[in-house]
């Protein structure tokens, strides 16, 4: 997946646990669990919002793109096809 999760980086470089985390943002240990470990197909916006509020950091922290070499725009396949 090109999208990489770098919620693991955030969340040791503020010292916050998964638990305190789950308490400030308000969703289920589980849920931010599988969004830690990027086993989630989506993200709402107003949980990134939630994220970045309790970590005080920018959405581009949490979230990297990163160039899939399987991809088929990089293949030069396009969209339509």
């Amino acid at each position: 997946m090109p999208i990489r999760i770098r919620l693991e980086d955030i969340m040791s470089k503020n010292k916050v646990s998964l638990n305190e985390l789950s308490q400030k943002v308000g969703i289920t240990l589980s849920n931010l669990s599988i969004i830690k470990n990027e086993k989630s197909k989506a993200i709402r916006l107003s949980t990134l919002d939630a994220l970045c509020r309790a970590l005080d950091c920018q959405p581009g922290d949490i979230m990297k793109y990163v160039e899939d070499e399987t991809d088929d725009l990089s293949s030069g396949k396009s969209i339509s096809s």
